[in-house]
């Protein structure tokens, strides 16, 4: 099976993570695959902000708690690097840009051996007093949307098989 394909198909979503950063190479070619995801028009509306410090993640991560109403929770499992995608609220294809992106980030993880998981409530979190604060602090300026996060890491163990896929999901005409 194409290399390609066969990453698609068994990627899965990673809630355990080692707690060892991954390598500068090893980051960069999964930040460059999320830069060339398909965009509407070519625009490129979103923007790629990464965290690596501890307590620059516990910031966010306490916001997207409270967002989900589960203060203590820690909803993005451990993850040693945080990958906030954002995009030009501006943009009409804003959200597609920035979930192309995403997509981009956890197949191209999968394909190095490293752990993604998608952490929605960016929207949310960006859209708050403090998180117009973190993207001003960021030296982000613009009118810019949080689209969702992707967490990144060595994963702890093992992934279950993929689900068998609906009948349905394809209708041909």
């Amino acid at each position: 099976m194409n290399e390609v394909l066969k990453c698609l198909q068994e990627r899965r979503s990673c809630r355990s993570f080692l707690p060892k950063q991954l390598d500068e190479e090893t980051l960069e070619a999964i930040l460059t695959a999320g830069t060339f995801a398909a965009s509407g028009r070519g625009r490129q509306a979103a923007k790629i902000v990464v965290l690596q410090k501890p307590e620059e993640i516990a910031t966010l991560e306490r916001m997207n708690a409270a967002v989900l109403g589960a203060p203590d929770a820690h909803p993005f499992f451990g993850a040693p690097t945080v990958c906030v995608v954002l995009a030009d609220a501006e943009v009409s294809t804003a959200v597609e840009d920035g979930a192309l992106v995403i997509g981009n980030l956890m197949t191209a993880a999968w394909s190095l051996g490293v752990g993604s998981c998608w952490v929605h409530r960016a929207r949310e979190e960006f859209a708050s007093d403090e998180g117009k604060k973190l993207l001003k602090q960021w030296g982000i300026e613009g009118n810019y949307i949080g689209v969702g996060h992707c967490v990144l890491g060595y994963p702890t163990g093992e992934f279950r098989p993929a689900a068998p896929r609906k009948a349905n999901y394809v209708t041909r005409v």
